[in-house]
């Protein structure tokens, strides 16, 4: 059930919240910020239940399998009678091989100030390399 507490402007602020530690390289931060039996659906389909899970999900991006991965968000709305929010990013890496970037957004359900569900959807199956201006249209 959602918490019928959570206005908009907490929902923004736990949205930013939660991007920041990912930017912060804070796995312990972003994991505190998940329920315990919440569901985590990447871009590619896997789907990881419960924090156990979700941890080691993350776990290699934190550890910087993938380089250096940041998010810089693009967009981002609340519905505070649903309690979720989306946030449309565009993820930069810096990698061995040069700079990577690709366009997604996550879909967050909150409960109690908890992610309970992240819905992670992506403009590409892996990153493109290259220039990737903020301005340059689609990714």
């Amino acid at each position: 059930m959602t918490d019928e507490h959570l206005d908009r402007a907490t929902l923004r602020e736990l949205t930013i919240r939660f991007t920041d530690a990912f930017n912060r390289d804070d796995l312990a931060g972003v994991m505190a910020m998940m329920a315990e039996d919440a569901v985590y659906e990447e871009f590619t389909g896997t789907v990881s239940q419960g924090k156990p899970a979700i941890r080691a999900a993350f776990e290699p991006q934190f550890r910087g399998d993938f380089g250096k991965m940041r998010f810089e968000t693009e967009d981002l709305f609340a519905d505070a009678a649903t309690g979720k929010a989306l946030i449309r990013w565009v993820c930069r890496l810096e990698t061995r091989r040069g700079p990577a970037a690709w366009r997604g957004l996550d879909i967050l359900h909150f409960e109690d100030g908890l992610v309970k569900r992240k819905l992670t959807y992506a403009k590409a199956k892996v990153p493109l390399l290259g220039d990737h201006s903020r301005d340059d249209g689609e990714a």
